[in-house]
């Protein structure tokens, strides 16, 4: 054997073994917080909002792609180039200070649906479901951290196909109205209370941490490039956004056909435990055990993903390493502290999306001005066209977060 023939490099993996890191960041789409702000909003009202989730994922597939982007590119995350450009130290503790309450409004929605998916499965009670789904996210973090990348992607996707067959089943057994659907298709809303709804649509499709998240997932996985070449990641990266936000939307779409098409209407359906009981009577114990199982799915893997986004936010604006234990319990303690004061869960749920809704700008327009910058970005800078759409989506997001304040203050 020749000494050419031992260096050769090893081919490059094909393109269905590049996908991956947008599958993982797109459980953060489907989420307790989506289940809860889907559902109630279609038991509501019906399939008004229908085209907020869709316009939400088409621009959550813009915004995840410039995560990614940003990270195969600079081989950097979100987080530490903000830690880089932010000079002072205090501008840095504020800018944390607001991500990690991001965190924890995140972490406070999946620590709560799983909780809640196994009181419903298994009488446990809540306290000790959120205990339970704690612990479950931290058995999935150590497994990112001890068997890498790779290992934890496949964990989460095996997560998210239960996640796709819990909340579409009752979809396929009792099919909404087609009539409604293209009429939920018309922007409009009905009231302040549809508008509070839909901007909590909003905080659970397009999360923040889902945007600080991907540029890490990508660098880490990509870290190692052997023969691979920029170009080609970004497209291989496309198309893993473009299935992951498919999936995304329509699982979430599928949400709130569910709800509209059988829980409108019925007294209660607008709390997670009353849809899981009306689902049941109208539709059977298997659909309402498949929402369940969707529900502890969605708790399971999004706390898991949250998490990793935590400690990556952490690191990269404090530019320090807390331990994973520790990191764990900052953003779980508040989460456990609600459960135990008894607060409604779905309630819960459904403001922790709206908190999110208004971290959104934090994340957006740092992301925007960082990939559109030649100096960072090289060759792969944004399109005039690319900056201009997120620059439009972060100032559209930002209105509508305004329309909401105001509409609470004033009691509209």
């Amino acid at each position: 054997m020749t000494f050419a023939a031992t260096t050769r490099k090893r081919p490059a993996p094909g393109a269905l073994l590049l996908l991956g890191p947008a599958l993982v960041a797109g459980v953060a789409y489907l989420d307790p917080g989506n289940v809860a702000s889907n559902v109630t909003a279609g038991a509501r009202h019906g399939y008004l909002l229908i085209w907020v989730v869709v316009s939400a994922n088409l621009v959550a597939w813009l915004i995840q792609y410039l995560s990614a982007k940003l990270g195969v590119v600079t081989g950097k995350s979100l987080p530490e180039l903000c830690g880089e450009r932010i000079g002072s130290r205090a501008g840095r503790i504020a800018y944390w200070i607001q991500a990690e309450g991001v965190a924890m409004a995140t972490d406070l929605a999946e620590v709560i649906g799983g909780a809640v998916a196994l009181w419903l499965l298994f009488d446990v009670p809540l306290l000790v479901g959120g205990l339970i789904t704690g612990g479950v996210s931290l058995v999935l973090l150590a497994v990112q951290s001890q068997r890498g990348p790779r290992a934890f992607e496949h964990v989460v996707i095996g997560l998210l196909a239960v996640i796709v067959l819990g909340f579409t089943w009752g979809v396929v057994v009792a099919p909404p109205d087609p009539l409604g659907i293209a009429a939920g298709l018309v922007p409009r809303f009905e009231g302040s209370g549809s508008v509070l709804l839909a901007v909590s649509v909003l905080g659970a499709t397009i999360m923040p941490h889902a945007i600080y998240a991907h540029s890490s997932l990508s660098r880490d996985r990509f870290r190692d490039r052997r023969a691979l070449s920029t170009p080609r990641l970004l497209r291989a990266t496309r198309i893993d956004v473009s299935v992951a936000m498919v999936i995304a939307g329509s699982v979430n779409v599928a949400m709130m056909l569910l709800a509209a098409a059988n829980l409108a209407g019925v007294e209660g359906t607008d709390t997670l435990e009353g849809a899981h009981a009306a689902l049941g009577a109208s539709l059977g114990p298997v659909v309402a055990t498949m929402f369940a199982i969707g529900l502890l799915a969605s708790g399971l893997a999004s706390t898991s993903v949250g998490a990793y986004a935590g400690a990556e936010i952490m690191q990269g604006l404090l530019r320090v390493r807390v331990p994973l234990l520790a990191r764990r319990l900052v953003t779980l303690v508040p989460a456990l502290v609600v459960l135990w004061l008894g607060v409604d869960p779905t309630l819960a749920l459904v403001l922790s999306q709206v908190v999110l809704s208004f971290g959104i700008p934090f994340a957006l327009i740092p992301l925007v001005r960082l990939t559109a910058d030649r100096r960072l970005m090289g060759p792969h800078v944004n399109r005039i066209w690319t900056t201009i759409a997120g620059g439009v989506a972060a100032a559209a997001l930002a209105a509508l977060n305004a329309v909401l304040l105001w509409l609470v203050l004033t009691g509209a």
